[in-house]
Protein backbone atom coordinates (compact mmCIF):
# COMPACT_ATOMS: atom_id res chain seq x y z
CA UNK A 1 0.00 0.00 0.00
CA UNK A 2 2.93 2.55 0.75
CA UNK A 3 4.38 1.70 -2.49
CA UNK A 4 1.01 2.94 -3.80
CA UNK A 5 0.72 6.10 -2.54
CA UNK A 6 4.29 6.59 -3.83
CA UNK A 7 3.65 6.06 -6.61
CA UNK A 8 0.91 8.24 -7.02
CA UNK A 9 2.40 10.71 -4.90
CA UNK A 10 5.44 11.03 -7.44
CA UNK A 11 3.37 10.43 -10.58
CA UNK A 12 1.23 13.85 -9.18
CA UNK A 13 4.46 15.43 -8.41
CA UNK A 14 5.93 14.49 -11.62
CA UNK A 15 2.69 16.05 -13.68
CA UNK A 16 2.76 18.95 -11.52
CA UNK A 17 6.02 20.40 -12.73
CA UNK A 18 5.27 19.90 -16.82
CA UNK A 19 2.37 22.67 -16.04
CA UNK A 20 4.54 25.84 -14.92
CA UNK A 21 4.87 28.11 -18.10
CA UNK A 22 8.03 29.22 -19.60
CA UNK A 23 8.22 32.44 -21.98
CA UNK A 24 11.75 34.82 -23.18
CA UNK A 25 12.17 38.05 -23.76
CA UNK A 26 14.51 40.08 -25.84
CA UNK A 27 15.57 42.92 -23.72
CA UNK A 28 17.39 44.82 -26.28
CA UNK A 29 14.85 44.38 -28.84
CA UNK A 30 12.29 45.84 -26.38
CA UNK A 31 14.58 48.27 -25.41
CA UNK A 32 15.22 49.64 -29.27
CA UNK A 33 11.31 50.47 -29.75
CA UNK A 34 11.49 52.96 -26.93
CA UNK A 35 11.91 56.36 -27.54
CA UNK A 36 13.57 57.39 -24.15
CA UNK A 37 16.00 54.09 -24.51
CA UNK A 38 17.28 56.21 -27.88
CA UNK A 39 17.37 59.62 -26.20
CA UNK A 40 19.49 58.28 -23.12
CA UNK A 41 22.02 56.13 -25.38
CA UNK A 42 22.81 59.09 -27.86
CA UNK A 43 23.06 61.50 -24.33
CA UNK A 44 25.14 58.86 -23.29
CA UNK A 45 26.81 59.05 -26.89
CA UNK A 46 27.52 62.44 -26.97
CA UNK A 47 29.17 62.82 -22.98
CA UNK A 48 31.12 60.05 -23.83
CA UNK A 49 32.74 61.75 -27.07
CA UNK A 50 32.66 64.81 -25.52
CA UNK A 51 34.91 63.41 -22.68
CA UNK A 52 37.17 61.07 -24.98
CA UNK A 53 38.20 64.19 -26.86
CA UNK A 54 39.12 65.69 -23.67
CA UNK A 55 40.98 62.51 -22.77
CA UNK A 56 42.53 62.49 -26.68
CA UNK A 57 43.68 66.57 -26.03
CA UNK A 58 44.91 65.47 -22.55
CA UNK A 59 47.46 62.71 -23.45
CA UNK A 60 48.41 64.62 -26.92
CA UNK A 61 49.53 67.47 -25.02
CA UNK A 62 51.31 65.20 -22.50
CA UNK A 63 53.09 63.49 -25.37
CA UNK A 64 54.23 67.37 -26.83
CA UNK A 65 55.65 67.77 -23.37
CA UNK A 66 57.38 64.61 -23.52
CA UNK A 67 59.00 65.03 -27.10
CA UNK A 68 60.01 68.58 -25.90
CA UNK A 69 61.61 67.69 -23.28
CA UNK A 70 63.75 64.75 -24.79
CA UNK A 71 64.54 67.10 -27.84
CA UNK A 72 65.97 69.44 -25.09
CA UNK A 73 66.67 67.18 -22.57
CA UNK A 74 70.94 67.89 -23.06
CA UNK A 75 70.72 71.69 -23.19
CA UNK A 76 68.89 71.45 -19.67
CA UNK A 77 70.71 71.75 -16.17
CA UNK A 78 70.30 69.41 -13.30
CA UNK A 79 67.64 71.48 -11.59
CA UNK A 80 65.72 72.33 -15.36
CA UNK A 81 65.46 68.95 -15.98
CA UNK A 82 63.80 67.68 -12.53
CA UNK A 83 61.56 70.51 -13.08
CA UNK A 84 60.38 69.44 -16.49
CA UNK A 85 60.62 65.88 -15.64
CA UNK A 86 58.12 66.37 -12.49
CA UNK A 87 55.56 69.24 -14.87
CA UNK A 88 55.16 65.86 -17.29
CA UNK A 89 54.73 63.54 -14.47
CA UNK A 90 51.88 65.69 -12.98
CA UNK A 91 50.50 66.18 -16.53
CA UNK A 92 50.37 62.13 -17.01
CA UNK A 93 48.44 62.18 -13.19
CA UNK A 94 46.24 64.66 -13.78
CA UNK A 95 45.00 62.95 -17.85
CA UNK A 96 45.00 59.68 -16.00
CA UNK A 97 42.81 60.82 -13.16
CA UNK A 98 40.97 62.69 -15.54
CA UNK A 99 40.28 59.31 -17.80
CA UNK A 100 39.83 57.35 -14.39
CA UNK A 101 36.61 60.50 -13.11
CA UNK A 102 35.16 60.28 -16.63
CA UNK A 103 35.10 56.34 -17.94
CA UNK A 104 36.21 54.45 -14.34
CA UNK A 105 34.10 51.74 -13.23
CA UNK A 106 32.79 54.12 -10.98
CA UNK A 107 32.97 57.06 -13.27
CA UNK A 108 31.13 59.86 -14.51
CA UNK A 109 29.86 57.87 -17.70
CA UNK A 110 28.61 54.70 -15.24
CA UNK A 111 27.21 56.94 -12.95
CA UNK A 112 25.30 58.94 -15.97
CA UNK A 113 24.37 55.63 -17.32
CA UNK A 114 22.57 54.06 -14.69
CA UNK A 115 20.50 57.29 -13.73
CA UNK A 116 19.49 57.69 -17.38
CA UNK A 117 18.82 53.60 -18.04
CA UNK A 118 17.86 52.61 -14.56
CA UNK A 119 13.89 53.85 -14.72
CA UNK A 120 13.66 52.68 -18.40
CA UNK A 121 14.92 49.13 -17.35
CA UNK A 122 12.31 49.47 -13.95
CA UNK A 123 9.54 50.14 -16.56
CA UNK A 124 9.97 47.13 -18.72
CA UNK A 125 10.70 45.36 -15.75
CA UNK A 126 7.23 46.11 -14.09
CA UNK A 127 4.94 45.35 -16.92
CA UNK A 128 6.89 41.85 -17.79
CA UNK A 129 6.07 41.02 -14.67
CA UNK A 130 2.18 42.48 -14.87
CA UNK A 131 2.16 40.95 -18.05
CA UNK A 132 3.24 37.41 -16.55
CA UNK A 133 0.82 37.26 -13.39
CA UNK A 134 -1.99 38.32 -15.91
CA UNK A 135 -0.93 35.36 -18.64
CA UNK A 136 -0.31 32.64 -15.60
CA UNK A 137 3.97 32.52 -17.04
CA UNK A 138 5.82 31.02 -14.33
CA UNK A 139 9.08 32.00 -15.87
CA UNK A 140 10.60 34.45 -18.39
CA UNK A 141 13.70 34.77 -19.63
CA UNK A 142 16.04 37.23 -21.10
CA UNK A 143 17.14 35.81 -24.43
CA UNK A 144 19.68 39.04 -25.15
CA UNK A 145 21.10 38.93 -21.37
CA UNK A 146 24.79 37.11 -21.26
CA UNK A 147 24.48 35.29 -18.34
CA UNK A 148 21.05 33.48 -19.34
CA UNK A 149 22.03 31.22 -22.32
CA UNK A 150 19.25 29.89 -24.44
CA UNK A 151 19.74 26.72 -26.98
CA UNK A 152 16.49 26.81 -28.56
CA UNK A 153 13.64 28.73 -28.12
CA UNK A 154 10.66 28.39 -29.82
CA UNK A 155 8.84 31.08 -31.55
CA UNK A 156 5.58 30.71 -29.75
CA UNK A 157 7.17 31.59 -26.20
CA UNK A 158 8.81 35.23 -27.50
CA UNK A 159 6.74 37.96 -25.71
CA UNK A 160 8.92 40.80 -26.36
CA UNK A 161 5.97 42.23 -29.00
CA UNK A 162 3.46 41.55 -26.32
CA UNK A 163 5.75 43.69 -24.37
CA UNK A 164 6.29 46.76 -26.70
CA UNK A 165 2.27 46.46 -27.06
CA UNK A 166 1.65 47.46 -23.30
CA UNK A 167 4.13 49.68 -22.88
CA UNK A 168 2.48 51.47 -25.70
CA UNK A 169 4.67 51.24 -28.77
CA UNK A 170 3.79 49.32 -32.11
CA UNK A 171 6.12 46.33 -32.82
CA UNK A 172 8.53 45.74 -35.77
CA UNK A 173 8.98 49.80 -36.31
CA UNK A 174 13.01 49.32 -34.79
CA UNK A 175 14.07 53.38 -34.35
CA UNK A 176 17.41 54.39 -35.53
Amino acid sequence: MKKYILISFLLFTGLGAFAQKFAYVDSEYILKHMPEYKSAQNQLDVLSQQWQKQVDVNFTELDKMYKSYQADQVLLTDEMRKRRENDIIEKEKAAKEFQRQKFGPDGDLFQTRSKLLKPIQEKVSKVIADFSKAKFIDFIFDKSSESTMMIYASTGYDVSNDIITRLGYKPGTILK
